[in-house]
């Protein structure tokens, strides 16, 4: 082809662009908040628009606009409708730097990418919700840390800052009733994430508005689901201003989760001193806390020397998941579904939210669904006591 003929068809392009014109009111974040949610790089988005990887990236930071054409391709591959990319109520942004993921290792960045732009979804549709209905405010204690930086603070350090947090919400010493609702009834917004998340562990953010925790939907187990959400707990009170992801930080946060929803001075006293597992089993229907977990604990509390240790922790591994007497299905958060209630018939409220967030309705119903929607119930009343479990 002639360098005459080249230049002809790069005008034709650039000619068949002008006419068909481009999206004046494209938002570039929602571009790449749809993109995430779909789990798609930029290379395999391009490839499937018939555009290049770079031209996604000049619309995904505002330096370019897509066509109409390729908007509605856009969307096609997204399936998002186009009203989607349209400016409007801003989506909040939660970098990954500031998402206290389990394990950054066993996780990819896109995997990780999709699961927190999923969370952007959730405050966007939190946000929606409570133009309407007052939502628990944020209410999370602040504690007294003693170590700068907390990473310093030994195993007796971490557990005095988990009795203080029981002090500070009012839990005495009895077990915890109902981690999540605990959770909720002081400002966090929960949800669970969607199975196509299971690689992703429980991780939680806090550079949102509203504190937000996403819990695995790999654990259909109550036990471990509160111990996630114990665990997360630990990351919002502790680690404000510590860089997630170390193995330091998330081992703080387990010794959190640990003395939270067992006391050692309320469990030591209790704790067979032999491999006693019909003991072991009314502890963890007691505390809300797996088998594993309590004979951990018996080993760190010096109950079970490391040769027992060592026999119950291979029993449990040839035993497998789920463990023996499950406490039946995991916690489920409750409050956007509830709220959503209170505001009116559920299929009207959720177009009305969808309109209002800019958001497609499929999207805002994935989000109440993640939140517990398959629970509603109709009085928002989250106080934290024995009928809560």
């Amino acid at each position: 082809m002639s360098k005459l003929t080249d230049l002809s068809e790069a005008r034709r392009r650039a000619t068949a662009r002008r006419t068909a014109g481009v999206a004046l009111d494209f938002d570039p974040d929602r571009l790449a908040l749809a993109r995430r949610l779909a789990g798609l790089p930029r290379t395999r988005l391009g490839k499937q628009v018939g555009v290049t990887p770079s031209a996604i990236t000049q619309y995904e930071k505002g330096q370019t606009k897509p066509t109409l054409p390729v908007l509605a391709k856009l969307a096609e591959v997204l399936d998002v409708p186009v009203e989607f990319f349209r400016a409007g109520s801003p989506v909040p942004s939660l970098p990954a730097a500031g998402a206290h993921f389990r394990s950054l290792r066993s996780t990819t960045a896109l995997e990780r990418e999709r699961a927190l732009s999923f969370g952007e979804l959730t405050l966007a549709v939190f946000a929606a919700v409570e133009l309407h209905v007052d939502l628990p405010p944020v209410r999370l204690p602040e504690l007294e840390i003693p170590g700068d930086p907390v990473e310093e603070l030994d195993r007796g350090g971490i557990e005095e800052l988990a009795r203080q947090a029981r002090r500070l919400l009012g839990l005495g010493e009895a077990p915890v009733p109902h981690m999540v609702r605990l959770l909720e009834a002081h400002g966090v917004a929960v949800v669970r994430l969607e199975d196509a998340s299971h690689k992703v562990d429980a991780f939680c953010h806090q550079q949102g508005y509203r504190p937000l925790v996403l819990l695995s939907p790999g654990k259909q187990d109550k036990a471990r689901s509160r111990f996630d959400a114990a665990h997360e707990l630990g990351h919002l009170l502790m680690h404000h201003d510590v860089e997630p992801g170390s193995r330091l930080v998330e081992q703080q946060a387990h010794i959190f989760a640990a003395e939270f929803l067992a006391p050692a001075s309320q469990l030591v006293d209790h704790l067979p001193g032999r491999l006693d597992w019909p003991a072991l089993q009314q502890l963890k229907r007691r505390w809300g806390v797996s088998l594993k977990a309590l004979v951990m604990r018996a080993h760190t509390l010096g109950a079970f020397n490391t040769n027992t240790y060592q026999r119950a922790m291979r029993q449990l591994a040839s035993w497998g998941l789920p463990e023996p007497g499950p406490l039946g299905p995991p916690e489920a958060p409750v409050l956007l579904p509830r709220a959503v209630e209170l505001v009116g018939p559920q299929h009207e409220v959720l177009r009305r939210l969808a309109s209002e967030a800019g958001l497609p309705l499929t999207e805002v119903e994935r989000v109440v669904r993640a939140a517990g929607g398959d629970e509603i119930r109709p009085i928002i009343d989250l106080t934290i006591g024995a009928s809560a479990q």
